[in-house]
């Protein structure tokens, strides 16, 4: 880190812990501890990026220090501004963004501690395939990644997956103070591999007709967006990662997205080379294209889509345990399955990926989450992340607990080093998810709760312990 970095992270701490120190108290009781003397109050999978709001009134003492024990970064992030906030979340499934059947409790659910399966070790360990998790799109989802990691006794994760919101220009952009802790975090060491997804087009998840889309595919083949992508490009080589893998309109052969292929199949593809070459043009690049469509048919095959060997470097698929019923050995056989997809990447010469896999319509699916694992290390995608949320994860979605322990144990302890023998994870508390007596936790925004470490929270009764 240069100097004038050191400095400036320096003085930017400072302010926080200064403002803290006069205003605020970090929560403190049972079940909330989040490392290094830290607790927090449970955070959504994936909250909106918000600008701090004030400080709560000045009466109310800290009762532990302001700087968490969060991954070290390289610089400081700016704040995000009004103007960054998005106006959804990205919504990282196959069909839906909103948590199904039973309630989400979205903390991490540290299952009992299962027996661990040896990682493999000597010639076999040497290979293994870059993982991760996506965790949440903002800050908090770096905090997490070690988080996991120890959860996992160790493993190394090598994959930060983030999304940028879809809801707008602005922010398909990726503008100041969205990426920089992604990029700071993929910079920490040269092995990771930081995973952006980016949308083809704003209103992503608005529910845009047909006709309508047909007329925007057409005019970004034409090349009435380009600006925004070279905006993005030139964003991305600033902050120093200009290897970024980026999974451009992922799952277009569906029908959730704006970006959906299915209403003009050859003027997506010329949208989709466009954006390519626009990107490419940026001097300094080192960017990866995936192609990530969901299994299966969907709404059209897949293939139809695709835009040819020159503008793809990954063929990804995302790939949850759905429709309900359907067994593990069916979505490998079926039309366009986990079988068709790895022929056809061998077929043009692409290293495959698993940018989003999971569970979903099956339940608690300890099996396939097994023979999932299996096939990927049978196959070994240059990458793959889980999504790790309800009804899809096995961290912080408690719903899950077989699937859980499998995960757990067939993950613990992989370091991508040969002979490394794995170990096994202690156990962990389990959040409780609930706030001490007689406070109310504040929402001072992404960026701040990350250095913080957990919400604050403003003890009700502090004006009668002020005499």
């Amino acid at each position: 880190m240069a100097p004038q970095q050191r400095r400036a992270r320096s003085r930017r701490l400072a302010v926080i812990a200064a403002t803290v120190a006069a205003s605020a108290v970090l929560a403190s009781g049972p079940g909330f501890a989040a490392g290094a003397g830290v607790v927090r109050v449970a955070d959504p999978p994936a909250p909106t990026p918000t600008a701090p709001t004030p400080a709560a009134p000045a009466a109310v003492v800290p009762a532990v220090p302001a700087v968490p024990s969060a991954p070290a970064l390289s610089t400081t992030p700016a704040a995000p501004s009004a103007a960054v906030t998005p106006a959804q979340s990205p919504a990282p499934t196959g069909e839906s963004a909103a948590p199904t059947g039973e309630s989400v409790t979205p903390t991490p659910s540290f299952t009992p501690t299962p027996s661990v399966t040896p990682t493999p070790s000597g010639a076999a360990a040497q290979s293994v395939p870059a993982f991760g998790a996506y965790l949440d799109y903002g800050a908090l989802g770096v905090a997490r990644i070690a988080e996991l990691s120890e959860w996992l006794g160790g493993s190394k994760l090598r994959v930060g997956h983030t999304y940028l919101p879809g809801d707008s220009w602005h922010n398909i952009e990726g503008p100041p103070g969205f990426l920089d802790v992604w990029a700071d975090w993929r910079l920490e060491q040269d092995d990771r591999m930081l995973v952006l997804n980016v949308p083809m087009m704003e209103r992503n998840e608005e529910g845009v007709s047909d006709a309508e889309v047909r007329g925007l595919l057409r005019q970004g083949a034409a090349g009435e967006f380009d600006h925004h992508f070279r905006a993005l490009a030139q964003r991305l080589v600033a902050l120093k990662v200009p290897d970024t893998v980026i999974v451009l309109g992922w799952e277009m052969n569906g029908i959730t997205y704006t970006h959906r292929c299915g209403p003009d199949p050859e003027a997506w593809k010329k949208y989709w080379n466009r954006i390519v070459s626009t990107m490419r043009s940026v001097p300094g690049q080192k960017f990866r294209f995936d192609f990530t469509p969901s299994r299966g048919k969907d709404a059209v095959p897949w293939t139809e889509c695709y835009p040819g060997d020159d503008t793809v470097d990954i063929l990804g698929m995302d790939s949850y345990d759905q429709p309900t019923g359907l067994s593990f050995d069916e979505q490998v056989k079926e039309p366009y399955g986990l079988q068709a997809h790895v022929d056809f990447a061998k077929a043009h010469g692409k290293p495959i990926s698993y940018p989003e896999w999971g569970l979903f319509r099956n339940g608690d699916n300890a099996e396939y989450m097994r023979r999932m694992i299996a096939w990927m290390d049978e196959h070994r995608p240059l990458y793959n992340t889980l999504t790790d949320y309800c009804p899809h994860g096995v961290w912080q979605c408690r719903q899950n607990p077989r699937s859980s322990e499998v995960y757990r144990s067939l993950l613990s302890g992989r370091v991508d080093e040969p002979g490394t023998p794995p170990t096994t994870p202690a156990p962990s508390q389990e959040p409780s998810g609930e706030p001490p007596a007689n406070c109310t936790p504040m929402d001072l925004g992404d960026w701040v709760e990350y250095w913080l470490g957990g919400k604050l929270c403003f003890r009700l009764d502090w004006w009668s312990k002020s005499g």
